[in-house]
Parts: structure tokens; sequence; C-alpha cells
């Protein structure tokens, strides 16, 4: 069994699985300029991101940073209206400092909609043959980062598909690579759980700090992390469905707790605490599954694990998403979107080591290349809100809490 891929080398030194030109815009006034540009290049790999929101935020900054620098994005436009707040000449530099080409194109100044549409095609024409140029090299299953995520959970979820991750996760973090489970909301009542497994006693009160931080969070909003569809699929309480969640996560020690942004200092697990720090002020803390992905993408993930007994259709943008199906009637109806069919466990037909074993080769496939089900079927969704984040504590070299600082 190989456990080395051919990766894409950036300038920071760190190596992706893809190499992908992103069009990014800056608010939601350029969003059909930016996806006007990108059109013509749907079988190349040319994605669309952006941010929404027209007043300043430092927490999408830092995402939308993270994910321009990230090391599948291979090249960068940014689009903007123009008199948006987001510092598009800091978001600029940043991605010029990392090595990567980059352009702005801001509506206003280049004459409105066609003509920004035009310049933005004729930049990424001819931008994409310097990506095809991007050097290669060696990349070592731990310099991988795999982030896992469930979506459309229904009882069967944390009998096969969650706990089948959690043994991917166990194999991959003991060969040195990365791996972030995420999603405090859901994991209430397991805090305890984690903190026995926390590799220091700080860390291991911050990691109940985030539940307990989620929990008062949901009871503010009067709705916890649980959908109709939760129970339609047999899951009864916030409690069941967080047991499930937790079996993503697997056994390994907890190295560190990160917020969005926060990329890994070394290998190991990691926690990532997606709700807000402060008061309750912008809703619920991820409206939907794929801006949780988008924070695994900003930690540095390279692919997601996706986890679904209802049924999830959903990739992303920049990262592959891997769908790892629970529910075995499920995976029947959609299997043209699904990568992995968990559900066999319940049919006797396989065992849950198999499964993960199949897994853990589907996650090497395809970080050599291997197209995803929703890769395939062109799934590119990329969703980014308000939030605020205090920094992330320092806990100590022994938990990791420290992120990646690329070099000047």
């Amino acid at each position: 069994m190989t456990t080395t891929v051919q990766g894409f080398v950036r300038a920071d030194g760190r190596k992706g699985i893809r190499n992908i030109l992103v069009v990014a815009y800056l608010v939601e006034c350029a969003h059909h300029v930016a996806r006007q540009i990108v059109a013509p290049f749907a079988d190349q790999s040319v994605h669309l991101i952006g941010f929404p929101g027209c007043y300043p935020s430092a927490y999408a900054h830092r995402v939308l940073q993270n994910v321009c620098t990230h090391p599948n994005v291979g090249a960068v436009l940014v689009v903007a209206l123009g008199c948006e707040s987001f510092d598009r000449a800091g978001l600029a530099e940043a991605i010029a400092d990392s090595g990567r080409p980059v352009a702005t194109l801001v509506i206003q100044e280049e004459g409105g909609t066609s003509a920004t549409v035009a310049a933005g095609r004729r930049w990424i024409a001819q931008t994409l043959p310097e990506l095809d140029r991007v050097g290669r090299a060696e990349m070592e299953l731990h310099e991988l980062i795999v982030g896992t995520i469930c979506g459309g959970s229904d009882a069967t979820s944390g009998l096969t598909a969650n706990p089948v991750c959690g043994r991917v996760f166990d194999m991959l973090v003991a060969r040195g690579a990365t791996c972030i489970f995420e999603e405090t909301g859901e994991l209430i009542g397991c805090e305890q759980h984690m903190a026995s497994r926390a590799v220091t006693p700080e860390l291991a009160r911050l990691l109940i700090d985030s539940v307990e931080k989620a929990a008062r969070y949901y009871t503010v909003l009067g709705h916890a992390s649980f959908a109709p569809g939760n129970a339609e699929g047999g899951l009864s309480t916030i409690e069941e469905k967080s047991l499930g969640a937790y079996c993503k996560s697997g056994t390994a020690p907890i190295s560190g707790l990160l917020k969005p942004g926060d990329i890994p200092s070394g290998g190991g697990l990691y926690l990532l605490d997606v709700v807000p720090d402060g008061p309750v002020r912008f809703g619920f803390p991820n409206i939907a599954d794929n801006a949780e992905i988008v924070e695994l993408i900003s930690c540095g993930c390279h692919l997601i694990l996706f986890t679904t007994g209802r049924g999830s259709v959903v990739g992303s943008a920049v990262a592959p998403v891997i769908k790892v199906c629970a529910n075995p009637e499920t995976y029947q109806r959609l299997a043209d979107d699904m990568d992995v069919n968990a559900g066999r466990v319940l049919q006797g037909e396989a065992t849950l080591d198999e499964v993960a074993a199949e897994l853990f080769e589907l996650v090497l496939a395809v970080a050599a290349g291997k197209q995803t089900a929703s890769e395939r079927l062109g799934h590119q969704e990329f969703l980014l809100g308000y939030k605020f984040f205090e920094p992330t504590p320092a806990v100590g070299a022994a938990g990791r809490c420290a992120v990646f600082a690329p070099p000047a």
C-alpha cells in the first residue's frame, strides 16, 4: 500500500492535492459578475468562492484569505464592486506574498458588468497555463490534513458511517497526519469524553468550555442543532445525535483546539470550535453544512469526509468531499452522489473495519487525484457569513493550539 502522492508545491512549502484557480467575489453585488467570469471554465479547475456581506468582518477576511492561500489553490482572481468594506488590497497582498498569481478587478472601475467579465475571462485564460507549470513533489501522509463533518444524519449515522470515519481518523493520526473534527453544538453531552482524551489538563478545560459555550448559544437561540429530518430519521435527542457525531473523532488523543482560520502546528487530532465567541449576534453558528466545510478548509484541510444517513448531495469548492453513506436504503436511492456505502455493515455484508479500510484507501486515491462523486457531478458549493471569535488560547507545547505561520 503506497502512502505517498505527488502534491503541488507552493511557495510557502505546503503541498496541495488539487491545483485550482479561484475567483473570489467580495460582496454579493459582485457575485453575478464573478459567476459569469467562471462560466466558460466549467470543465477546468476554476472555482467560485466569495463573501456576500457589505460590512467589515475580521472573521470573513481571515477565512477567505486562508482559503485563497490554501495549498489546493494555485491562483486567485479577486472581484470587487468597489464600495464594499472588504479590504481587497490587503487580501490581494496576502495572496501575492504567498507566491500565487493574483489580479483584482473592481467593477466600478472596469466599466461595469460586461467589461469586467471580459477582463476576468482574459486573465483566467492567460493564467491557467501558468498553473500547469506548478512543480510537483512527493507528498507523504503526514503532510495531509483531513476534516470530517456529518450532515443529514439519521439513526444509522452513529452506527456505521461515523464510527467508520473514526477508525480512518485513527489510522491517519497513527501515520502522522492531521485530522480535524468539528461542530461543538453537536457534541453536547460528550464534553467529558473529549476531556478525558485531551493531552493536557488545560486543553481538557478548553474542550469542556467550548461545548458549554455551544450549549449556552443554542439555548439563547431556542433551537439546538437538531433538524426535523434528524427526528424523521429516527434520532430522538441532541444527546443521541451528539454521541453519533462524536464517533467521527475516533479514539486518538486530542492534541488541540482550533477556531476557524487556525492551521494546526503539527500532526494529530484537533477539535474545531465553530460557535462564535461573545454574545449571540449573528444567528445560528452555521446555517448549512457547507459553512462548516469552508471553516475546515480555512484550517488547511485538503479533503473532507462527509457522513450522511438521510442523504446529502453537496460537495465544496477548493477541497474534495468524500461522501460516506450510513443508510443502505439512502445509498440505493442516491448511489450516484455517494462514494462509500457504510450501510453494508447493517446488512451484514461488511464490518466496520472492512469499510474503514476501503475508505482509507479512497482517501489516498483522492489525494492522488481521483475524483470524488461530488467533484464528478460539478458540486462546488461555498458559504461564508458573519461571525466573531477571540484569538485561540495558547495551551503550551503539549496541547497544541498554535498555528502554522508561512515564512516571511
